[in-house]
C-alpha cells in the first residue's frame, strides 16, 4: 500500500525521530512513502523508509526533481506550490500526520475529504484524525482502516 506521510518541514529532534521510525516501519512492512519531498517530516520518513528497503515516492511543489531530499527515489515535479498538497494525499491510500502547521492541516483536510483514514502523532485535533502515540500504532491503524 501507498502511505502518504505529511508533517512539518522544519521540526526538532524528536518529531524527526518519530517520522524516521514511521518510515522505518512503513519500509519493514512493505509500504511506499509518499511526501512532499522535501525536509523535515518529510525528509526523515523518507531517510526511514529507505533503511528499511522500502520505496520513496516525492511530490514536490516546484518544477525541479533535483530539489527532492536525498531520500527520495521517484521524485515528481509538479511546479504548483502548495497546490501540490492535494496530490500528496491523493496518491495514498492512506495518511500518517506527523506534527505541522498549516500545510499540514490543508493536507489532512484533503485527506478526509477523498476519504483517506489518517493516523495523527503530535498533529491537530481534528474530527476524523485518529490520535496514536507511536509509529507503531500509526502504522497499525492505517492498515487495518485499508484493509
Amino acid at each position: 500500500m501507498r502511505v502518504s506521510v505529511i508533517g512539518g518541514s522544519r521540526v526538532d529532534e524528536e518529531t524527526y525521530e518519530t517520522a524516521v521510525a514511521v518510515g522505518r516501519e512503513l519500509g519493514e512492512r512493505g509500504h511506499t512513502v509518499v511526501c512532499g519531498g522535501l525536509g523535515g517530516v518529510m525528509a526523515a520518513s523518507c531517510e526511514g523508509a529507505c533503511e528499511a528497503g522500502g520505496h520513496t515516492v516525492g511530490i514536490l511543489p516546484g518544477p525541479d526533481r533535483e530539489a527532492a531530499n536525498d531520500h527520495v527515489q521517484t521524485a515528481i515535479a509538479t511546479d504548483m506550490g502548495n497546490a501540490r498538497n492535494v496530490q500528496v494525499v491523493l496518491n495514498g491510500d492512506a495518511v500518517v500526520a506527523i506534527d505541522g502547521s498549516t500545510g499540514t492541516l490543508s493536507e489532512i483536510g484533503h485527506a478526509l475529504d477523498f476519504g483517506r483514514p489518517v493516523a495523527g502523532i503530535g498533529t491537530h485535533d481534528v474530527p476524523g484524525v485518529e490520535p496514536v502515540e507511536t509509529p507503531v500504532e500509526a502504522v497499525d491503524y492505517v492498515e487495518r482502516a485499508v484493509d
